[in-house]
Formats: C-alpha cells, structure tokens, sequence
C-alpha cells in the first residue's frame, strides 16, 4: 500500500492540471488560426533569418510551433500548438507540452521549427503517439543576427530545431523534454 504525501498530491494536481491545460482540444475549429500563425512565423523566421530558407528546401517536412509559452517558479512547464507542414501544405496538427524542475524563475515565449532532414525521421515522427524532443535534435545556432549556422554536424542529424523570436524574462530556450502530440483542432 502506498502511503499518500503533500509532494505526491501536489505532482498529482500538476500533473492533472496540466493534462486538462494541453487538451486535445476536438471540434474547437481552431485549424485556420494555427494555419494563419504558421504562415507568419515562417514568413518572420525567413526574413529574419535568410539561411533557414535553405534548411526548408531540403527537409522532407518542418514542425511549426509559432508561439510557445514557458513559466517556471521551481517547477515549469510550456505549451503550444502548431502544424507539421510537408511542401506547402499543412498536414496535421500538434500541441507541445513540457515540464521541467530545479533551479528556475521566470518566464518567456518563443518560437521554434523542427525540420526533419530525412524521410525516416518524418516517418517516425508521425508515426509516435508523443514524440519527445531529446537528444536526437540538434540546434542550428544564431552566429549572427541575420542568420543561422549549422555545421557539417549539424547538416547530417536527422531532426534540426530552429528557436527564435524569444521574449521574456527567461533565459535559454531548450526543447529536450518537449512532448509533441497530433490533435484535432
């Protein structure tokens, strides 16, 4: 039998907070603004950052968060919604949601794209029932403040992560941890 304790309970309304916060949201009709906030965010981060067009040309699709929200006091969490987009077409959609603990305060919002530089790797993704964003992603890094940089390391991972537009009080923006779930807007 196991015991009850205030930590136990408090993680168990986290939790269950949080599952109720990233719902999955069914018949909100929501499609056509995650589409139109799609549209813009790659339109700012190819403006702003004239190199990630070359990473689009050559991936086989791009996940499009374009407005992550991340708080944390201690304990933290994020969410987001966003489209997987192979070619130019909007596939399916996906929330975002993640959790962290420890040494933390603040709060920040961010956009990012995974780009899947393989078939495989797309097929996997969209295969998942929640695939979580860990150490297979690798980060193309701001060099400069017009572009990105990603190195012959870079260029052969399969999943790339792109992190811009940061706003907040927060520093560092990581996707490691980051559970990815289709939805049905």
């Amino acid at each position: 039998m196991t015991q009850t304790t205030r930590r136990n309970f408090s993680l168990g309304l986290l939790a269950l907070g949080g599952t109720a916060a990233c719902s999955n949201a069914i018949g909100s009709n929501k499609a056509p603004q995650i589409d139109a906030a799609v549209e813009s965010t790659l339109q700012v981060m190819f403006d702003s950052y004239p190199g990630t067009q070359q990473l689009a040309e050559n991936a086989s699709g791009m996940l499009v968060m374009p407005l992550i929200t991340e708080a944390g006091f201690g304990l933290g969490g994020s969410f987001g919604r966003g489209a997987l987009r192979v070619g130019d077409s909007n596939v399916d959609y996906y929330s975002a949601a993640g959790a962290s603990a420890g040494l933390q305060l603040g709060a920040q919002q961010y956009s990012h794209v995974l780009f899947f530089m393989t078939d495989d790797a797309l097929a996997g993704f969209r295969a998942s029932p929640g695939w979580v964003a860990g150490a297979n992603v690798e980060y193309a890094y701001q060099d400069q403040g017009d572009s990105f940089a990603a190195d012959t390391t870079t260029t052969f991972n399969p999943v790339i992560a792109v992190v811009f537009a940061q706003a907040g009080l927060r520093f560092g923006a990581t996707l490691e941890g980051t559970k990815y779930t289709r939805i049905i807007p």
